[in-house]
């Protein structure tokens, strides 16, 4: 127990560095004009605004700014890994980072094709509260600061998220997603993901 608070700790402290380094405390921290510039390159995979045209790859438009810029960090301190984003991320300074932040978060989410299953309209709302994913991504999931917007994200990229914490596989800066998924059974991992990417914004 001692150890775990101990990585947390520092997990927290992490967060709190990146928070800090990247985005100005006061403000909006990035230039949309200049990250839709930049973001010309994340069209091939993420899409048009940032509406992934692809269930295994997420959607970006929408999501708040400082979360995205926090996804930034982590892939390029390799935190996180990805063969695509890893090597995108690399060189990219810390106001680079903000300007794509501040682009995408300025773009509307268009409504998801996902169609989630009518049992799992009636169950997935239950267990999003049991799970305290309305309590830390807000009542309508939508994000707040470094938290992302999940509501109506890509299924097979929430899919492989959830199942990847729960095997604490999953790169997790302030450790609340492993813990929380650590209690989630299988088959609640397949109806939240289902859930969630059927919401629309």
């Amino acid at each position: 127990m001692t150890i775990f608070k101990s990585v947390k700790s520092v997990a927290v402290a992490q967060l709190a560095a990146a928070a800090f380094l990247i985005l100005p405390q006061t403000g909006h921290a990035g230039d949309i004009e200049a990250g839709r510039t930049r973001a010309q390159t994340c069209i091939a995979c993420h899409g048009p605004g940032g509406n992934s045209p692809t269930s295994s790859v997420p959607t970006l438009a929408a999501q708040p700014e400082q979360a995205l810029a926090t996804m930034l960090y982590q892939f390029r301190e390799e935190n996180r890994k990805n063969p695509v984003m890893s090597p995108f991320a690399a060189n990219l300074s810390n106001a680079e980072m903000n300007d794509l932040a501040a682009y995408f978060e300025s773009e509307k989410r268009l409504t998801p094709s996902h169609q989630t299953k009518p049992a799992n309209l009636e169950l997935g709302p239950v267990l999003a509260k049991k799970y305290n994913c309305t309590q830390c991504h807000g009542p309508e999931l939508k994000g707040l600061q470094h938290i992302p917007n999940i509501r109506g994200q890509q299924h097979d990229y929430l899919l492989a998220q959830l199942q990847g914490f729960k095997a604490m596989k999953r790169a997790d800066m302030d450790g609340n997603m492993t813990s929380a998924s650590t209690g989630l059974k299988d088959e609640d991992i397949l109806v939240l993901s289902d859930y969630i990417a059927g919401l629309s914004n």
